[in-house]
């Protein structure tokens, strides 16, 4: 079954548009969730909409509502809403263009695929992807999806072109109100100069096959056992003492012996082939 686009419109750079549609990026349907269980009964638990004095109530009569002091709201009809002439409701007009290492990864919010509206646009489409990648630059704009004006960046991804939405710069926390307690002292350079051979010799491209979702493969063995009727026992888990004083100088050079040296030859071919290799048994 061909994905279902989530959003429709057009893609504006000054006077071009073309016409485009916006598709997750993101796969969801190998995720476990759960549900709320009446364990006597093994029957879903379901919910219902009250309201404190009167009960049950209609959906019909549910509308949104603004909080301007306490139990005091401004409400709005869904109608009175949708009458809002935002004209990001059907163009991400690029504004601004920045290199893609400039955006500090904390905005980074949701990955999207920005495929093709339809033939006439093709042309158009292109033009802008390659324009993005001979530059190195994303594209920023803004895009209403549900309900919602979000901030985007569009940049070339593959054969076509990629977005993500990102978070304004008031959603974000003030860092240093985190990292007060850092030292202000230079550390010691040559326990610095440790953990850089460490991450040296660490280092390699980005793959994100090689990681494992741990808890996903676990929770799904749970589930076969559980299934089966077996009953599962919780593992003991020592507990690290408090307050442990570590010899960080020592950890470092052990560390140094126990990490492989760093391969003297390019390995972006074997981890191609590695890549593949793993496709290739799916």
């Amino acid at each position: 079954m061909a994905a279902r686009a989530q959003w429709k419109g057009f893609l504006r750079l000054s006077l071009v548009s073309i016409p485009v549609e916006m598709y997750n990026a993101v796969e969801t349907k190998n995720e476990i969730s759960f549900r709320q269980i009446h364990k006597p009964s093994g029957r879903r638990v379901s919910y219902t909409k009250t309201v404190q004095g009167l009960g049950e109530i209609k959906s019909s009569d549910i509308v949104k509502g603004y909080e301007v002091a306490p139990d005091t709201y401004v409400t709005m009809d869904a109608d009175e809403i949708d009458a809002l002439k935002l004209e990001s409701k059907k163009t991400i007009d690029l504004t601004r263009f920045v290199d893609a290492q400039d955006i500090d990864p904390r905005y980074f919010e949701r990955p999207y695929y920005l495929g093709i509206g339809d033939k006439h646009g093709a042309e158009g489409y292109v033009v802008i992807r390659d324009a993005l990648r001979k530059t190195n630059k994303v594209g920023l704009g803004q895009v209403t999806v549900s309900g919602r004006e979000w901030l985007v960046c569009v940049m070339p991804l593959g054969d076509g072109l990629g977005m993500v939405m990102l978070r304004y710069a008031d959603e974000i926390r003030n860092a240093d109100d985190f990292f007060e307690g850092v030292p202000a002292d230079k550390p010691n350079k040559e326990m610095v100069d440790l953990a850089i051979e460490l991450i040296e010799r660490k280092s390699g491209r980005f793959d994100p096959e090689e990681f494992e979702n741990h808890y996903h493969t676990a929770l799904r063995a749970l589930v076969d056992e559980k299934m089966k009727g077996h009953k599962i026992v919780a593992k003991h888990e020592d507990t690290a003492p408090a307050g442990k004083v570590v010899d960080l100088m020592a950890a470092l050079r052990k560390s140094i012996g126990d990490a492989p040296a760093k391969p003297s030859v390019k390995t972006g071919g074997a981890a191609s082939e590695r890549r593949t290799a793993r496709r290739a048994k799916r």
